[in-house]
């Protein structure tokens, strides 16, 4: 069992002067009145209530969004988890709790991962290298600004609880250099790296993508097949913008991803930027899918639900309705008993089969890497196409690199989460091929030999020198010097998921295969044994979209309809309609007035502090 040890939530960090009095738990016929959230959770049960509507079993994001919209909708929740700690598999540990973690997984008493392999370095937990220090995703995700997840974050105000940064830098490997994305109208036009047709035709597809649904008669003879053949024959596109699209802008991992799939997912950039800003994605602060697990939790615990750390589901016998705990204490269940494959009873039946591995290599590193950020932020996407890399990699590596402005490292360091499908050994070599171009750059990069005069220097509006940091490629071998940079931390897992990474769009995944002829099937996420409906582990996938989806659908098969899934009201709604449709950055350095983009389906908010929403 972990420690006590973890580090302060976001909410434990901005505490409110709310107290249990100051709203009201009215309930309307079709939707809930949501009070402002934070600090007004009760505290940690010593007992188990007698009688439930829903157990849901781990803490993860997919059962937190499932047991506040449950919660809210009416139902009376019990929520548990074996761990010390909120997030399961979507975790954000310090660096003891990694450890302990490690451990667990070697010694089997983890489902759903295997291989886990650590390395820290003797200078973490000695001098200015503190444990708590660290902030460690077990599943690293970024946020797309026009998404479900963000819509129910600001509907619930569970967005009272975290605090959000912007992402703009998405950068392409190739050819031994990082370029950055061409991605907005203006870049691509201005760009002259780029020939005249290759515009238009940029120009042609982006106009078509964002009403592609729309347009069968220009896709439906390619239904079937690759993006690319696609792309080349209907938009005489070249390789390398072939590649941004699929890779970049619709982060697939590989090149056979079909064309609506791939479609959908390159609109889904297209349209989240400029929402809120010149950026797509926003990535909270102090952690990921760990700080939006607590977040939903703590919404949840607002709502009348029961929350239990450090309790595990012994047995649930659907005849009796009873689940038995870990404590011996024992619940009548009225409705489902939902579990993560992670914590479900021993000698479950029916557990989705995890078919899919996820190779994954974490990395805590002594070097601030602000060469990869964008002005004012802390946080970068790289993609390595599929043969970009020394390995090569048949599927495409995605690193997320988070800066100590993140708040999940010390200034002076960064976190570098690296992420690929390929399955066995390859994988893992593609992960060592992709940290080591990674590391390769940040030296050129950062190296204080480069010359004047060798063309990777700019000079910036104000008559500075800056270092144009995206395009140091195979002329500039000669400023490696043979160093390499310092491993905080190292962390390699494999995981194993039930999810397939270009399916968490399609709720078809959830159903569960009732065979009428007897013979077995393989049941997959959604499915019952007995009563317990199981939650889908993670994907490969780097968004929150499959989060959402399976929330909803579980909700609908306890509830009978998703269409309380969320249906709430604020409480100070008069006030709410009377804010105006801006919204405000601020980072330390500078603030910006944003407008929100009409098209969104959002409530109007502002925004206050790094992008606190």
């Amino acid at each position: 069992m972990m420690g006590a040890e973890r580090r302060t939530s976001m909410a434990e960090r901005r505490p409110s002067t709310l107290n249990q009095s100051s709203f009201s738990m009215e309930r309307r016929a079709s939707s809930v009145v949501v009070p402002h959230l934070a600090g007004i959770e009760d505290p940690l049960p010593d007992t188990t209530p007698d009688k439930v509507d829903v157990v849901v079993v781990g803490t993860g994001l997919v059962e937190s969004i499932l047991a506040a919209a449950l919660a809210w909708q009416g139902s009376n929740v019990l929520h548990i988890d074996s761990n010390s700690y909120y997030g399961d598999t979507s975790a954000t540990l310090t660096i003891d709790q990694l450890k302990q973690w490690v451990q667990d997984v070697n010694q089997g008493s983890l489902k759903c991962y295997e291989n886990a392999k650590l390395h820290i370095s003797s200078v973490v937990g000695r001098g200015s290298y503190k444990s708590r220090d660290f902030g460690i995703d077990l599943s690293p995700k970024i946020l797309f600004a026009k998404s479900d997840l963000l819509s129910i974050l600001l509907k619930s105000r569970v967005h009272q609880y975290l605090e959000f940064q912007s992402l703009s830098s998405f950068h392409t490997y190739e050819n031994d250099s990082f370029e950055r994305l061409t991605n907005t109208k203006q870049e691509i036009f201005t760009n002259p790296s780029l020939p005249l047709m290759t515009k238009r035709s940029l120009m042609k597809f982006i106009k078509f993508v964002l009403d592609w649904e729309n347009q069968q008669e220009v896709w439906a003879s390619y239904r079937d097949k690759p993006i690319t053949s696609f792309l080349v024959n209907k938009f005489k596109l070249e390789r390398a913008q072939v590649y941004e699209l699929i890779f970049s802008i619709g982060l697939c991992y590989n090149i056979d991803v079909k064309t609506p799939e791939a479609l959908q997912r390159i609109r889904r950039y297209l349209t989240s930027f400029d929402v809120y800003g010149p950026f797509p994605v926003l990535y909270s602060k102090y952690g990921g899918p760990g700080e939006l697990s607590q977040g939903f939790c703590r919404s949840a615990a607002v709502a009348g639900a029961t929350y239990k750390l450090n309790e595990t589901l012994v047995s649930y016998d659907p005849e009796s309705k009873t689940a038995i705990f870990g404590d011996g204490s024992r619940v009548t269940v009225t409705e489902k008993v939902v579990a993560a494959p992670t914590q479900c009873p021993k000698n479950s039946r029916n557990v989705p089969e995890q078919m899919f591995e996820v190779q994954r290599l974490t990395c805590v590193v002594d070097k601030p890497c602000l060469e990869w950020f964008g002005e004012g932020e802390y946080a970068a996407v790289v993609v390595f196409p599929p043969g970009s890399l020394k390995s090569g990699n048949r599927q495409a590596v995605q690193a997320l690199i988070m800066g100590a402005g993140s708040d999940v490292c010390p200034a002076g360091s960064s976190v570098w989460y690296l992420t690929s499908t390929e399955s066995g050994p390859r994988g893992e070599m593609d992960l060592d091929a992709a940290f080591g171009a990674l590391e390769e750059s940040i030296i050129r990069e950062s190296s204080a030999d480069i010359e004047n005069d060798s063309g990777i220097l700019e000079v910036d509006t104000s008559g500075h020198f800056t270092l144009n940091s995206v395009k140091l490629g195979q002329s500039f071998k000669e400023h490696i010097s043979g160093e390499s940079i310092q491993v905080l931390v190292k962390l390699y897992y494999k995981q194993l998921t039930s999810t397939p990474p270009f399916e968490v769009v399609d709720p078809s995944i959830f159903d569960v295969n009732d065979p009428a002829d007897g013979v077995h099937k393989k049941l997959i996420p959604g499915a019952s044994d007995n009563g317990v409906l199981y939650t889908a582990l993670p994907s490969a996938e780097i968004s929150y979209d499959e989060a959402v989806t399976a929330a909803r659908v579980l909700f609908q098969r306890i509830v009978g309809s998703d269409d309380d899934f969320f249906d709430l009201d604020f409480e100070d709604e008069d006030d709410t309609d009377q804010m105006n449709e801006s919204a405000v950055v601020d980072d330390e350095d500078d603030r910006m007035d944003i407008g929100l983009n009409a098209e969104m389906s959002v409530e109007p908010v502002e925004f206050a502090g790094e992008m606190e929403i």
